[in-house]
């Protein structure tokens, strides 16, 4: 298999805080790959490194071969979740995709609805995502990362904010995309999410990243 990410000595600062102590590892094609770790080990960090969002002070990240930062600013062919997901509260759910797919025109109407009956939204609702649940805005941002069939995902807590039934039913779609030969990296805090779902594991602790399995 090759590997689609590839971190070489990634280090990263926020003034006197070293939050990434030389990174390096590898991730393979066409597999759920997870990180675990407590707020505040790097988790986030590496991954807003990974697309794009920070900038290492040294060392290298390839995605898909291209050197981010370098290469290109922000790898293509990947859906995010980081963090809240951010949306124009006063549109709704429909609304705010299709101005984001305006911006690739990879997704069209057709594929918007798909992609939001998929995680259990009704495209037909017209209220405005400032009035969602966290866990509806949750959905949302996942049919967001999913809308331009991505090679790739980096979901960073995308369990968020979601009942019992809908972890179920996300998990369900991230056990879907591996079959698809998608690859995922997953950062969760809970050990259930990570046990059913990843192939390989990291852990994170205080800016080191350690193989776990």
């Amino acid at each position: 298999m090759e590997n689609v990410i590839e971190i070489q000595n990634v280090s990263k600062h926020f003034g006197e805080e070293h939050v990434l102590k030389e990174v390096s590892h590898t991730f393979e094609q066409g597999k759920i790959h997870g990180i675990v770790g407590n707020n505040g080990s790097g988790k986030t960090v590496l991954m807003k490194c990974i697309c794009g969002f920070l900038k290492p002070d040294s060392g290298a990240i390839f995605v898909n071969h291209k050197q981010v930062g370098v290469e290109t600013d922000f790898p293509e062919d990947i859906g995010i979740i980081i963090e809240t997901p951010g949306f124009l509260p006063h549109l709704s759910g429909t609304q705010n995709l299709r101005i984001l797919a305006s911006l690739q025109r990879k997704a069209n109407d057709h594929t918007i609805w798909s992609v939001l009956e998929l995680v259990g939204l009704d495209p037909n609702m017209k209220k405005p995502v400032g009035k969602y649940s966290l866990g509806m805005r949750q959905r949302l941002g996942f049919a967001q990362a999913l809308m331009e069939d991505p090679g790739l995902l980096i979901l960073d807590e995308p369990f968020n904010g979601l009942d019992k039934h809908g972890v179920v039913h996300i998990r369900g779609i991230i056990k879907n995309l591996r079959l698809e030969g998608k690859t995922v990296l997953l950062a969760s805090h809970n050990q259930v999410d990570i046990d059913e779902l990843c192939d390989t594991v990291c852990g994170m602790d205080d800016g080191i990243l350690t193989v776990v399995r």
